[in-house]
C-alpha cells in the first residue's frame, strides 16, 4: 500500500479565499458593459452568424465569481442560441447562474478570437422553444425532439450595444 497518498486527518483546508481576496479576472458589471457607440467589427459580426464552440462566462448566483464552461453555439436565421443534451435529473449550474444574472460574455475562438458581451435569456415558453430546439437537433442529428424540449436548457443571447441590438444580433 501506497501510504503517500493517504491524507492526515484533520479538516481539509478550504479552496475558498477569505472574503477580503480580489480574484484575478474578477469582473463586475461595469467591466462588462460594452461602449454604446462601438460596435462589432465586420468578422466578430460574420463569426457570429456561424455555430461553433464557445466559452461561456456566466456570474456565480452565489459566489459572485466568473463561472467559465466550454458549449455549442449556434445561430439559426440570426438568433443566437445555446442548448444542451437532456437531463431530466438536474438543472444545470449555468442556468441558475443566468437566471441570477443575465449579464454573459461569449467568448469567441475559432475564426476570430474576442470576447463579446452579451444578455441572456432562459427560455421556458414551449413555442418559442420548439423551432430553437428542433433547429439543434437538426444540426446535431438527434431524433429526440420531444425528449430535448422537456429536458434541455435553453438560452437565447443579444449581443450587448446599441447598434449590434438593432441589427439583431
Amino acid at each position: 500500500m501506497d501510504l503517500h497518498h493517504i491524507a492526515a486527518p484533520g479538516p481539509r483546508p478550504s479552496r475558498r479565499p477569505p472574503p477580503s481576496i480580489e480574484w484575478p479576472g474578477r469582473f463586475s458589471r461595469e467591466d462588462r458593459a460594452m461602449d454604446p457607440e462601438r460596435s462589432l467589427d465586420e468578422a466578430t459580426r460574420t463569426a457570429l452568424n456561424e455555430s461553433q464552440i464557445i466559452d461561456l462566462t456566466t456570474t456565480g448566483r452565489r459566489t459572485r465569481r466568473p463561472r467559465r464552461i466550454e458549449i455549442f453555439l449556434h445561430n439559426d436565421h440570426g438568433q443566437l442560441f445555446i442548448t444542451g443534451m437532456p437531463r431530466a435529473d438536474r438543472k444545470r449550474d449555468w442556468i441558475y447562474n443566468i437566471e441570477a444574472d443575465p449579464h454573459v460574455i461569449v467568448h469567441m475562438k475559432q475564426s476570430v478570437v474576442v470576447d463579446v458581451p452579451a444578455t441572456a435569456r432562459v427560455v421556458t415558453d414551449p413555442d418559442e422553444r420548439r423551432p430553437l430546439i428542433e433547429a439543434a437537433a437538426r444540426r446535431w442529428g438527434r431524433t429526440d425532439v420531444p425528449d430535448m424540449l422537456l429536458h434541455s436548457p435553453l438560452i437565447v443571447l443579444t449581443v450587448d450595444g446599441s447598434v449590434d441590438h438593432q441589427l439583431g444580433l
